[in-house]
């Protein structure tokens, strides 16, 4: 994360200063951020879109850690039922990527998914789901339909995913969300490691 990064229209920019620095005679450097939870990759809590749903804090982080299955969607305009896998009883993380190239600035025009494909998820079984977008909802949503029928089905929601230089195929994901009390979500380090 950096300065310029992109952000949610009207969101809180990331903005990174140093409180105290070393150059400037202080015996340590800290730093300090201001941002948004949900700039760059993060994880979004059931708080996000539901009034009484759990906070990130209390979210089970096992759905972040294990096999996960890159899914090629480039160019998709929305994802849809055709988009899923036949099965994911032993894959239960689907990440979606649907940019050749990660874009620089917030773009609106983004994939998301389609009600019936939230539901195909909820069907197969999944316990997470990865994104390359800013959301799992279409930019003008006002509902979050996908939102909550994944959060229903207890699906773990990642968004903003970097996917532009993976490959489809299997990785073992490790995508924790920081313990952030009575919060709606957390950025996360979001790395795959190539499976043997």
């Amino acid at each position: 994360m950096s300065e310029g990064i992109a952000v949610w229209p009207g969101d809180t920019a990331f903005e990174a200063f140093r409180v105290m620095d070393q150059t400037k005679g202080d015996p340590v450097t800290v730093g300090s951020v201001t941002m948004s939870l949900h700039t760059g990759t993060h994880a979004d809590a059931p708080l996000h879109f539901l009034r009484d749903g759990a906070g990130i804090a209390d979210v089970a982080l096992d759905v972040f850690i294990g096999e996960a299955l890159v899914i090629d969607c480039i160019d998709a305009n929305k994802i849809e039922t055709t988009h899923m896998p036949e099965t994911a009883s032993d894959i239960p993380r689907l990440l979606f990527k649907t940019y050749k190239t990660q874009p620089e600035c917030f773009e609106n025009d983004f994939a998301y998914f389609t009600p019936e494909a939230a539901t195909a998820l909820a069907r197969l079984g999944v316990k997470l789901v990865g994104i390359d977008t800013p959301s799992v909802d279409p930019f003008d949503s006002k509902t979050l339909e996908a939102h909550k029928i994944l959060a229903e089905a207890g699906i773990a929601i990642l968004e903003n995913l970097c996917l532009a230089d993976v490959s489809a195929g299997r990785y073992e994901l490790i995508a924790l969300p920081l313990k952030l009390d009575g919060m709606d979500a957390s950025p996360v380090r979001a790395i795959l490691r190539e499976m043997d």
